[in-house]
């Protein structure tokens, strides 16, 4: 047992479901956040805690960084992965249900990550299951590893992840990561602004969420005018494979592209995070600029789904 890790905290983890950050509390994520620290540069690798065990990888839909990410996360530590990256050579291309090929499934390993293009999807996946079941994204509703990543990337960038204001440019319609960080933000204590096409903004019911608990996120289309004030700018592509009207896609498809001449209005000490892929909405050139964190963000997914998956299988180095 690690001393610094609240032993209360740990076994609330082992076996369970990362399916939604609606599911986790306050002091549950900045626990996640403390957790993946002790697993950064390499942390845990030499003892290889989960030498043994195996990870189920069934991604339905496209995917680099969150399948690469959680293959490398476990090989670190010692496990090893199954599945596939391609429905079409699962039995599902034969007509086999999700629940049946999850209950097959879970006889070849410990835990399973699972993205799939219908929304609930990983939730109905976990019922299936006794075995822990990770959401790799369901469709335009939540991925909430994407969500610790993120905030593991703003704290190590800021100093925290509280009192912040946090603007989200780009798909807010479908893009399921900015949903899951946006809930996650406002339960944290952030100020929110959304920019967006009016055709790409929030989704009602989240925003209806955000009210309820009493935050009231700004709403804009002015990228510009939003700039100044912000600590942090969540940058999303506009997802083409969720739009079902192509003209609907092409209105909006440059909507927005985050340049040098475009962040002179921003502060001196802006974040500009990114889920990746980028398409247009970032000039390579940002790239070099302080800070631009895309790329860490995206090699801070190995860091924060080592600290998860020896969570979830209750082995810590």
């Amino acid at each position: 047992m690690t001393p610094a890790l609240d032993p209360a905290l740990v076994d609330r983890f082992k076996g369970r479901d990362i399916l939604s950050t609606r599911d986790f509390t306050r002091e549950e994520i900045l626990f996640v956040l403390d957790a993946a620290r002790l697993f950064a540069d390499g942390g845990g690798e030499e003892a290889r805690p989960l030498r043994g065990k195996v990870l189920a990888t069934l991604f339905f839909e496209p995917s680099t960084r969150t399948r690469l990410s959680f293959e490398a996360a476990i090989k670190r530590l010692g496990g090893n992965t199954i599945g596939f990256a391609d429905a079409g050579v699962s039995s599902a291309a034969k007509g086999e249900s999700l629940h049946d090929t999850v209950r097959v499934v879970e006889g070849y390993c410990d835990a399973i990550v699972i993205r799939h293009p219908r929304e609930g999807a990983a939730r109905l996946a976990a019922e299936a299951t006794r075995l822990p079941v990770v959401n790799g994204g369901d469709g335009s509703n939540q991925h909430p590893t994407q969500t610790f990543i993120d905030l593991y990337t703003i704290r190590e960038a800021r100093g925290r992840v509280s009192g912040l204001h946090i603007g989200f440019l780009g798909d807010l319609k479908y893009g399921r990561a900015a949903h899951a960080l946006i809930t996650a933000a406002a339960a944290m204590g952030n100020r929110l602004t959304l920019v967006s096409p009016v055709e790409l903004r929030l989704p009602g019911s989240i925003m209806e969420e955000l009210k309820e608990a009493g935050v009231k996120p700004v709403q804009t289309s002015d990228l510009e005018a939003a700039l100044g004030d912000l600590d942090v700018l969540y940058v999303t592509r506009i997802q083409q494979e969720r739009f079902h009207d192509p003209l609907e896609y092409e209105r909006v498809r440059n909507a927005y592209r985050l340049d040098r001449k475009t962040l002179e209005g921003a502060g001196r000490k802006l974040s500009i995070l990114h889920p990746l892929p980028r398409v247009r909405e970032i000039d390579p050139e940002v790239d070099a600029m302080e800070g631009a964190l895309y790329f860490r963000q995206a090699h801070n997914g190995v860091t924060v789904r080592k600290a998860l998956l020896s969570l979830l299988l209750g082995v810590l180095p």
